[in-house]
């Protein structure tokens, strides 16, 4: 038997040895990977315990549905606060006699409503009633919704005078009360910014400083050349 037939005989051997080497490298491998899987899911990894270790609110600041004491009272006292601003302004209709009121208070009635319908749906998520509680010995004035210490809040005897008149007397006087109406809006949205916590009512509170603020300047306007 020469030395070349007596490798292509072990050759085989050398193969099949080779092979069986590099199965069981593999399996180790493999073993390796899986525990090293199993402890990424357990510390910060892709596995589903890594979320669930991260807590409700993970990767985010100020979760969405995130709300403290002071959203709570911004959203249930100004939805009284905007009803009655779209009393007052449901009240030109008929009544004014200058264009721009009718015009500005269309337009109070139409961004209102809708910040309603939101406040409300906020109170009802998060569990609370859209009304505020009363507070002993507060003095309500009894205007719609109650008053709140100044925030604007017309009283019922105010009210019943704005609906008796008509023409520019009616338009004085609803530039003058929508003034002082907005201005306690503007207070207590600004509140809102400072101590709210749900990121959707301070965005409000933010678009009631700023839309309110320019039509206060509107107002005092109309009532300059009254």
């Amino acid at each position: 038997m020469t030395a070349f037939t007596r490798a292509l005989r072990r050759t085989p051997v050398r193969r099949a040895a080779a092979a069986a080497a590099l199965t069981a490298g593999a399996l180790l491998l493999a073993a390796c990977g899986s525990g090293n899987d199993t402890s990424a899911s357990h510390h910060g990894g892709t596995g589903p315990s890594a979320t669930a270790d991260a807590g409700p609110g993970a990767g985010s600041s100020a979760p969405a549905d995130s709300f403290n004491d002071a959203d709570v009272r911004f959203a249930q006292l100004m939805i009284p606060h905007h009803e009655q601003a779209l009393e007052m302004s449901r009240l030109a209709d008929g009544r004014a006699a200058d264009a721009e009121i009718e015009d500005l208070a269309r337009k109070i009635e139409q961004a209102q409503d809708p910040e309603i319908r939101t406040m409300k749906g906020w109170l009802t998520a998060w569990g609370r009633p859209t009304a505020a509680p009363s507070e002993p010995g507060t003095d309500h004035g009894g205007g719609h919704g109650g008053g709140h210490g100044g925030d604007g809040m017309m009283s019922a005897a105010d009210m019943t005078e704005l609906k008796a008149l008509k023409g520019e007397a009616f338009d004085k006087a609803f530039a003058q009360l929508m003034i002082d109406h907005h201005n306690g809006a503007i207070t207590m949205a600004e509140d809102e910014r400072r101590e709210g916590e749900n990121p959707d009512a301070k965005k409000l509170a933010g678009a009631i400083v700023k839309g309110q603020s320019a039509e206060v300047e509107q107002l005092r306007g109309i009532l300059d050349r009254l």
